[in-house]
């Protein structure tokens, strides 16, 4: 028996293993391979180099993470120690179970002010806030696992860059404004609209100001912006923040009303399940969806900016699912909801970090911070910690992407000034902007599509074909060829209909018309039921209809509904040269084609008329 006969194969176990897996088998080590990301890395830190980078970022990322968790903390409505433990394990798991190396996750601004915004209408004690934020961070985080494990990243596209543009403009302002009651010493209530705080504000500045705490938080503001841009590679937060410190703890700052952070548990946070009225649960569905997505959006659209640097791969369902268990973790180890950020990551990648294990590194420094180092933190003034804020977000707001976003299309232009407005005019609903955004964007791209560019067109001088009225070329009144550029469906069916009659009423001798629908990439059946009805008027007014460079997808639902044949075989033609021989050997000099075989110009246009031609 041969060796290579079936027998021989199926009782051979080395070819036997190389069977292909089923449909079922491969999904689930599909599935399986989204737990273990970190095997692509963890033995490059065999390489003492290797390892001695990420020791050396990780530490780095550590002394900007310690005071800056803790400021997102207070911007969410919570204590600054649950911004150490939101710090703690978060980033870890994010680096074992993200695919990007270098981002950093934990505690932001963002996403720290749409915490707040969702709890603070709740009206809960300050222990039910605390539990809620973690229950909000679990909810987030299952919301997220979903969508990763089920490939439904996309998602995240319905928050087009013009959304994000207008809401993170708005959010930073709302998030910089809302630490002034801070700087200042003044209690604001935060659950009321923007200008309320801000009126409110004004009115108690000349009688509530507390000037110990004016002055050191604006001693902090000074400094951070210093360091910010005279020394910015300095541990600039870490420095500010630990001399404020020193400053109020030898200046008795407390005693004097100003407010600190006061005493941290000396201890890692413990595995807890939120303990919240669950029945109120349903009132944060609707926020863990949009941090969901927006935590997600904001922390890829880093990943791939460092990725474009560092030349790694990158995968959207990979990073949802680490998002997710961050988020997860966050939420039954006492913290809040995480996402990556910005500033921390830019310090990782200039701080030459090459693996996950950075993030590590800077997690396990955060929790020696919780075990040793919390009595030190005892007399960190808040306003300094508003400063932090405030100086982080200041970045953030930027308006040269409203200009960009209108250079290129007025519509995005208008998505991104209409979600920035509205977020500052509804805040602390931050999530009414971005609802906003998204259902404008939607209804503009509609109103975009509905009326794609339709042509007739001719040969020019190059031997292109070209839109006959935008470059003068002469056309024939027996045979028409239309380019039709867009999608055929619900929306602009009638629109293409309308155009084509239009067409044949201004030809009253057309015999041969060809619409060329190389762009159309969907089709849906109220299109194919236009299309349909357009071959059956034009077969009675005895014009012959032709397709020309369908695609794929199009001709297989063209043959599935059967107007395929019914406009026939041969008059439907994978290339607009077929379609002219053809039409050349039925009807031969009955119809004038000669605009579409050589070069035909409108002999009474001038020069001047002519637009330039493009380069090809």
């Amino acid at each position: 028996m041969s060796a290579d006969s079936p027998d021989s194969q199926a009782n051979n176990p080395e070819t036997a293993e190389t069977t292909l897996p089923s449909p079922t088998q491969q999904w689930l080590r599909d599935r399986a391979q989204l737990f273990y990301p970190f095997t692509d890395w963890v033995g490059e830190l065999r390489n003492p180099d290797t390892l001695r980078a990420d020791l050396i970022a990780g530490t780095s990322i550590a002394l900007v993470l310690v005071p800056q968790s803790m400021a997102y903390a207070q911007l969410a409505g919570l204590p600054p120690w649950i911004g150490l433990y939101a710090a703690f394990l978060s980033p870890i798991i994010a680096a074992l179970f993200g695919s990007s190396r270098q981002l950093q996750n934990g505690p932001v601004a963002i996403i720290s002010l749409m915490t707040a915004a969702a709890l603070v209408p709740l009206q809960l004690e300050p222990a039910a806030y605390i539990a809620m934020a973690a229950a909000l961070a679990l909810m987030v985080g299952v919301f997220q696992m979903v969508l990763g494990l089920l490939r439904l990243g996309v998602l995240v596209d319905f928050l087009s860059h013009p959304v994000v543009i207008g809401f993170t403009n708005a959010a930073a302002i709302v998030i910089g404004s809302l630490q002034l009651g801070k700087l200042f010493g003044i209690d604001l209530d935060t659950g009321v609209h923007l200008y309320i705080v801000i009126g409110h504000l004004i009115e108690a500045m000349p009688s509530q100001t507390h000037w110990p705490t004016l002055a050191m938080g604006l001693a902090s503001l000074a400094a951070l912006v210093a360091f910010k841009r005279y020394a910015p590679n300095w541990p600039g937060i870490l420095i500010v923040v630990a001399a404020a410190t020193v400053i109020a703890w030898l200046t008795g700052y407390d005693a004097r009303g100003g407010a600190v952070v006061g005493e941290v548990p000396k201890d890692l946070p413990g595995f807890a399940i939120p303990d919240v009225d669950w029945t109120r649960l349903g009132e944060l569905i609707v926020p863990a969806m949009i941090i969901a997505l927006l935590s997600f959006v904001e922390a890829f659209s880093v990943a791939k900016a460092i990725a474009s640097k560092t030349r790694q791969r990158l995968s959207a369902d990979q990073e949802m699912i680490g998002k997710g268990l961050a988020n997860v973790v966050a939420g039954v180890f006492q913290g809040y909801a995480v996402s990556g950020s910005f500033s921390r990551t830019a310090v990782a990648y200039d701080a030459g970090a090459r693996t996950g294990m950075t993030s590590i590194i800077s997690g396990l420094i955060v929790g020696i911070t919780l075990l040793f180092l919390t009595p030190l933190l005892f007399h960190l003034p808040l306003s300094t910690l508003a400063a932090v804020i405030i100086v982080a977000v200041a970045g953030l707001v930027k308006f040269e992407p409203f200009k960009h976003a209108w250079a290129v299309n007025p519509h995005d232009g208008w998505v991104a000034l209409v979600v920035f407005v509205t977020t500052l005019a509804t805040a602390p609903h931050l999530e009414t902007g971005i609802f906003v955004g998204v259902i404008l964007s939607l209804l503009l791209y509609l109103y975009r599509t509905m009326k794609p560019h339709f042509a007739e067109v001719a040969r020019d001088a190059d031997g292109v074909f070209r839109d006959a009225a935008l470059y003068n070329l002469k056309t024939s009144d027996s045979m028409a060829l239309f380019r039709y550029d867009g999608d055929l469906y619900f929306a602009n069916a009638g629109y293409l209909e309308k155009r084509l009659l239009d067409a044949v009423a201004d030809k009253p001798n057309l015999r041969v018309l060809i619409l060329d629908i190389e762009a159309v990439d969907q089709i849906d059946a109220t299109g194919e039921d236009m299309l349909a009805r357009v071959a059956e008027n034009f077969d009675a007014a005895k014009i012959a209809f032709y397709l020309s460079r369908p695609k794929f997808k199009v001709l297989d639902a063209l043959k599935r509904s059967g107007l395929y044949y019914r406009i026939g075989e041969n008059r439907i033609f994978a290339k607009r040269q077929g379609a002219l021989t053809a039409i050349r050997q039925r009807y031969g000099d009955a119809v004038d084609i000669s605009h579409l075989i050589s070069y035909k110009p409108v002999e009474d246009a001038s020069d001047d008329d002519v637009p330039p031609k493009p380069v090809n």
